[in-house]
């Protein structure tokens, strides 16, 4: 009996190292392939980060041209609303000068001053009356 035991011991410690053996080349295996999965990302990885890099180069190219594009269409804008303001206060101003005009017109009128236009007809009264008298003298000699 104890040759039988001696064989168990002597089969399971064979066993044992079978199993061990088959554990480390498992292990060994599982190393080699973390290894390799590690270098085969790292290199994908790599290529697939240039590829992004470029990808993002694009996109901020084409960002760049619709803003672009759009600020010049916002300052178009921008220019038209600037302009039309522009004509709307220099009307208003006009509008205003000439109420002004007015009002000042009818005041010196009211304090008995002749307003342009009496100025004006006046003028050409006194040419038309130098006129005659030219003419008068000019027939008298």
């Amino acid at each position: 009996m104890a040759n039988a035991v001696a064989q168990q011991v002597q089969d399971t410690k064979e066993t044992t190292k079978g199993v061990l053996a088959e554990v480390k080349q498992y292990t060994r295996k599982a190393w080699l392939a973390g290894l390799g999965a590690y270098a085969k990302a790292g290199q994908e990885g790599y290529d697939y980060f240039k590829e992004l890099v470029k990808t993002g180069e694009t996109v901020e190219k084409d960002g760049k041209k619709l803003v672009n594009k759009k600020i010049d269409a916002v300052n178009e804008r921008v220019d038209d609303l600037k302009s039309d303001a522009v004509q709307a206060v220099e009307g208003r101003l006009e509008q205003i000068e000439n109420a002004f005009d007015q009002r000042v017109a009818r005041a010196l009128n009211r304090l008995g001053m002749p307003s342009r236009h009496d100025l004006d007809a006046l003028s050409v009264r006194l040419e038309q009356l130098s006129a005659l008298v030219e003419h008068a003298v000019k027939q008298k000699n």
